[in-house]
């Protein structure tokens, strides 16, 4: 099935307009869960009624309507809402240009392909390779609907990509958070852990392959449903477990010690051999203070000297003696 435009329009490149079709670049795969009424397990729907004589309504007798006063509405068609700025509607209007890295990532929000219309494959191809040689991502403003957004075009490979950003003031402030201090020295974090740290970043490293990640807990659900199924379980309702508390943690963190272990049992590191318990106790004892030391060979000195000393010769037997 070909892919449907959710919008199309062109966007302007100082006096250049580029014919472009808006596409969706993600699709969800959430778990479609339907909603229940306890009682009898039937589907339970919306209704869209008349909220003054209580009758249901047709999606084509609904029209939208802004509220001026308590009661009195303006009644406004998707016509009226494109006349109010025709070229906004209709154009991705670049504004600037700008490193990418001077985005920060909490001002993306949703991803969408551009495709070059009729007529627009040459220019769509010199705004993605200015893009790509430029090493600049174009911020843009385009009207989706009846909402404003504020845009970035990112070329990626052999496309350009729209990404809405979220204004500013739709970002919250940070500065309520408890943040440790962006020093190490006032993050108290010494220079072994952080050696450490990138030890353990550099033995995880890898190439992304996106391929390898997917939805492990939507399967975990799919699986204890085929379950409730086979068991005949389809109308049991699971009762909650009792809250388990979470165990008390020390504030005091022993680091090195957490990544020495990370270090071990990373991806690609065999782990260490154990090594023999008779070895452990010499190095121990070789290790031991002098007072350690003395007190333990004081302690085996007593068996030493027993193991050491000569044995008596048994007793002659009577038959023994008369024979000599």
């Amino acid at each position: 099935m070909a892919a449907r435009a959710l919008w199309k329009g062109a966007i302007s490149f100082g006096l250049v307009h580029i014919p472009v079709d808006l596409y969706t670049a993600v699709q969800e795969h959430d778990l479609d869960l339907s909603m229940l009424d306890r009682r009898d397990f039937s589907p339970v729907g919306y209704k869209r009624y008349n909220k003054k004589n209580g009758k249901d309504v047709d999606w084509d007798d609904i029209v939208k309507g802004y509220e001026y006063e308590d009661g009195e509405y303006v009644v406004l068609s998707d016509e009226d809402l494109k006349r109010a700025n025709v070229e906004a509607t209709g154009t991705i209007d670049i504004q600037a240009f700008v490193d990418a890295a001077d985005v920060p990532l909490t001002y993306y929000e949703h991803p969408y392909y551009l495709a070059p219309s009729k007529g627009g494959a040459k220019v769509y191809a010199l705004l993605r390779e200015t893009l790509r040689k430029a090493g600049k991502i174009a911020i843009a403003t385009v009207v989706i609907r009846t909402k404003q957004h504020l845009c970035a075009l990112v070329c990626m490979d052999d496309k350009i990509v729209l990404n809405t950003l979220r204004f500013e003031t739709e970002i919250r402030d940070s500065e309520d958070l408890k943040l440790p201090p962006v020093t190490l020295k006032g993050a108290g974090i010494s220079d072994k852990e952080l050696n450490m740290a990138l030890s353990l970043v550099e033995g995880m490293t890898e190439e992304w392959k996106p391929s390898q990640y997917h939805d492990t807990y939507k399967e975990d659900v799919m699986a204890l449903i085929k379950k409730k199924i086979k068991a005949g379980q389809t109308k049991t309702l699971t009762a909650p477990e009792p809250e388990r508390k979470a165990p008390k943690s020390s504030n005091v963190v022993d680091l090195v010690a957490l990544l020495q272990d990370s270090l071990g049992k990373r991806p690609g590191k065999a782990p260490a051999k154990a090594r023999p318990a008779a070895a452990d106790e010499d190095e121990a004892e070789e290790k031991a203070p002098a007072p350690r030391k003395r007190a333990a060979a004081a302690k085996s000195a007593p068996a030493k000297a027993k193991a050491a000393a000569p044995r008596k010769p048994a007793a002659k037997s009577s038959t023994a003696r008369k024979a000599a």
